[in-house]
């Protein structure tokens, strides 16, 4: 394996980027991993190292580097009221899909500059806020955003400008959107309503809700964390980026 931290250069500044990739295979097809509300920690960038290991070059961006390099936060991010989720949740609600959507360019235009980067299309995906970005970007870019997918993303379906609802039927790719069954910040009635979308855009791709889990369910260190559930999200995110990108 083979990794390293470096500064992606944006509109708006320079974007922490944490990258890893194979380290005897190559050039790989590039995915982007969009980080949940949260942040950057070691938990996701053991999760990208997994995608490195079956043949990606997995790029993992701090997405709150416009609020500056201390935006990492503690343990107790999770805990309800603590000094640290009200400081990210400070920065959280300033984060919309458009400046999202210039990290993506940031990002596409650096991977077209690196000799370990397959040509071609790329994958993306999010967690929790960045599930509708990740839809998003297959909407924004339809030409490079071959393959995405949104995992218990939240209010998918929402006023918000480039709302993944909008824009289902611009993707030129295949998008697979899993639920969990117990989510507040994507209860049924949305997910039905995104359901029906979903299917009268003609869009490729699959809607599925996992049963019986709540939300953040394939992270390893949430509470929530249902093993099964999440070594099935991981079967449909290779299977997606297989057919997707590895054709």
């Amino acid at each position: 394996m083979i990794e390293t931290t470096l500064d992606i250069t944006t509109a708006d500044g320079a974007m922490e980027t944490f990258i890893c990739r194979p380290e005897r295979s190559g050039p790989n097809p590039a995915v982007f991993f969009l980080m949940d509300a949260p942040g950057i920690r070691e938990e996701l960038r053991d999760m990208a190292r997994r995608l490195a290991t079956v043949g990606y070059a997995v790029l993992l961006p701090n997405l709150y580097y416009r609020a500056g390099r201390d935006s990492v936060f503690g343990p107790d991010v999770l805990e309800k009221g603590s000094a640290e989720q009200t400081r990210m949740r400070a920065i959280r609600t300033r984060m919309t899909i458009p400046p999202a959507m210039q990290d993506v360019a940031a990002m596409l235009d650096y991977v077209d500059g690196l000799d370990f980067v397959a040509e071609g299309p790329v994958g993306c995906h999010g967690y929790c806020m960045s599930g509708p970005y990740a839809l998003a970007a297959a909407a924004r870019y339809p030409d490079r955003v071959a393959a995405a997918a949104s995992f218990y993303g939240t209010w998918l379906v929402n006023d918000a400008e480039e709302s993944p609802h909008l824009s289902l039927g611009r993707v030129g790719g295949e998008l697979y959107i899993a639920c969990a069954e117990h989510d507040d910040l994507a209860p049924p009635d949305m997910v039905e309503e995104l359901r029906r979308l979903f299917i009268a855009s003609g869009v490729a791709g699959e809607l599925e809700i996992y049963p019986e889990v709540h939300h953040g369910f394939a992270f390893p260190e949430r509470w929530c964390y249902d093993k099964p559930a999440a070594e099935r999200h991981w079967e449909r995110l290779l299977a997606l980026y297989d057919r997707q990108l590895k054709r």
